[in-house]
C-alpha cells in the first residue's frame, strides 16, 4: 500500500485531499494527490505545469468536482514535495525528458489501485502539456484532453534562441549543464516576484493565494531551471512539435498575452489537430486557470461540454454546467 504524503489543506482552499507517496520505476519517490468523490463520471489526471505542486490545483479540482469528476495531480520529480533531482533543491533539473514519463506511470497506478473511476481525462498546464502530449504519443488511457498554455515551445526572442540551444548544448560538455540558465536563479518567481509586471495573471487574489501558499510552506518553492533542464526541453519540444498529432479529442487554451511559452507551435499543432479546438483569451497571460473570474468561467464551461462530448459521443451525453452562465464553443 502507498504510503500517505503530507498535503496542506489550510493552504489549498479546496475538497478533502488524499496525497501518497509513490515510487516511480527507477525508484524515484513522487508524491501524487487525489480528490475523489462520491458517484463521479470519470476521473481528470491533472498534469502541472514547471515549479508547481498539488496544492496550488487544489481550486481546478474543485472545478472539476463541481462537473461531477473527480481528480488526481503529481509533483513533477524535482519539485513540490517530490524527490529533488539536483544537490541545490531551487533549481528545476531532469536529466532527461523521457524521465517525465515514469511519473505518469506512477500516477496512473496509484489511480488505478485506488480504483477512481473511470473513464480518464487529462488536464495538463505548460510543462505538463509537454509532458502530457509525449504520453497521449504514448497511449495515455484518456478519453480527451484539455492543454493549457503548453509547453511545446519556449518564449524567447528570436535572436536569442540560436543562443539559447548553443549555450544549452554546450553546457553539458564544459561542466556547466547544471547551473542556473540564463536570467533565472534561486528565486521562486511566483513566492517571491511582485504581483506588479508579473507574466502569470491579472488576477490579484490568485496571485496572493500562490504568496500565501509558498510562504507557509517554503519547502515548495522551486526556482529557475538548469542548463541542462533547457536542452532538454528544447528537443522535446521540437520532437514533439514536429510529429502527427494524437487522435485524442484536444481542447486548448492559450491567453492573448502570453509570455511564458511560445503560441506559434500551439497554433501550429492545433491547426492540424483533428478534433482539436483552440481558445484564444484575449486579456489573459500565462495561468489561463488562474486568471480573473469571468476567464476562468468561460474555461470551464468548454471543458465540461468537451469532456462530456468525449466521454459518450453517441449518447450525446449531458455536461454538468454551473447555473445561470451560457456554455461556452471553442473559437
Amino acid at each position: 500500500m502507498p504510503e500517505r504524503a503530507p498535503y496542506f489543506s489550510e493552504v489549498a482552499e479546496g475538497p478533502e485531499a488524499r496525497a501518497f507517496w509513490v515510487a516511480a520505476a527507477d525508484g524515484l519517490r513522487v508524491r501524487a494527490g487525489l480528490w475523489p468523490m462520491e458517484d463521479a463520471r470519470g476521473t481528470v489526471l491533472i498534469f502541472p505545469g514547471r515549479t508547481e505542486y498539488l496544492e496550488k490545483y487544489s481550486k481546478v479540482a474543485a472545478d472539476m468536482h463541481a462537473m461531477g469528476y473527480a481528480a488526481a495531480a503529481i509533483d513533477w520529480r524535482g519539485q513540490g514535495l517530490s524527490a529533488r533531482t539536483h544537490d541545490k533543491p531551487a533549481i528545476g533539473h531532469v536529466d532527461d525528458f523521457a524521465e517525465y514519463q515514469l511519473d505518469v506511470a506512477a500516477l496512473v497506478s496509484l489511480v488505478q489501485q485506488k480504483a477512481l473511476p473511470q473513464p480518464f481525462f487529462l488536464l495538463a498546464h505548460s510543462m505538463g502539456g509537454c509532458i502530457g502530449l509525449r504520453a497521449l504519443h504514448e497511449a495515455l488511457p484518456v478519453k480527451a484532453v484539455v492543454f493549457s498554455a503548453p509547453m511545446w515551445g519556449l518564449h524567447m526572442k528570436p535572436v536569442l534562441r540560436p543562443v539559447a540551444w548553443a549555450l544549452s548544448w554546450a553546457s553539458r560538455y564544459v561542466g556547466l549543464a547544471h547551473q542556473f540558465a540564463p536570467t533565472t536563479g534561486p528565486a521562486s518567481y511566483a513566492g517571491d516576484s511582485p504581483f506588479a509586471g508579473n507574466a502569470l495573471t491579472h488576477d490579484e487574489d490568485e496571485w496572493d493565494y500562490m504568496q500565501r501558499q509558498l510562504a507557509a510552506h517554503p519547502e515548495l518553492k522551486l526556482g529557475g531551471p538548469s542548463l541542462h533542464w533547457l536542452y532538454e526541453a528544447l528537443s522535446e519540444c521540437r520532437v514533439l512539435s514536429a510529429r502527427k498529432a494524437p487522435a485524442t479529442p484536444a481542447l486548448t487554451f492559450i491567453g492573448g498575452e502570453e509570455a511564458v511559452v511560445d503560441p506559434r507551435p500551439v497554433r501550429q499543432l492545433m491547426g492540424r489537430w483533428r478534433g482539436g479546438g483552440l481558445m484564444v483569451l484575449e486579456g489573459a497571460r500565462h495561468e489561463v486557470l488562474m486568471e480573473r473570474p469571468a476567464v476562468r468561467a468561460r474555461i470551464m464551461k468548454a471543458v465540461a461540454v468537451h469532456f462530456a462530448k468525449a466521454a459518450a459521443p453517441t449518447q450525446g451525453a449531458t455536461p454538468v454546467l454551473p447555473a445561470d452562465d451560457p456554455p461556452v464553443a471553442p473559437n
